[in-house]
């Protein structure tokens, strides 16, 4: 089992590229299932990816729900302590599944990751 870690640094709104992870996140469950272990590490301003109740136009990406989709097919999803506290949402909850990590726990999932993608 391949071990792929994704490493998103972007807002989940205002460029594609939370999506676009999440897209290839989502992509690698579907047509690899067993054969990969996905794990998404949440940066900078992806900490906001990670928060609940966002509320998209109707036919627009969401990315919580995309987000929720990834964890309930096995994904692990962590978010960056420092950057929460750093954006005042340290204390606010997180999806479902999301938890929040350090950049030590950043570390070692990279040494131990076969592949590293960067969003």
């Amino acid at each position: 089992m391949q071990t792929i870690l994704i490493i998103i640094n972007d807002a989940p709104y205002g460029t594609e590229k939370a999506y676009n992870a999440l897209r290839m996140a989502m992509t690698l469950q579907k047509e690899h299932g067993e054969d990969v272990a996905v794990r998404i590490f949440l940066l900078a301003d992806a900490v906001f990816c990670g928060l609940p109740g966002q509320n998209t136009p109707s036919g627009y990406y969401n990315i919580e729900r995309m987000l929720s989709s990834v964890i309930g097919k096995g994904g692990e999803v962590k978010s960056c302590g420092g950057c929460s506290e750093a954006r005042g949402i340290a204390g606010t909850p997180f999806i479902e599944g999301v938890q929040l990590s350090n950049m030590k726990e950043f570390a070692r999932w990279t040494v131990e990751a076969d592949k590293v993608l960067s969003f």
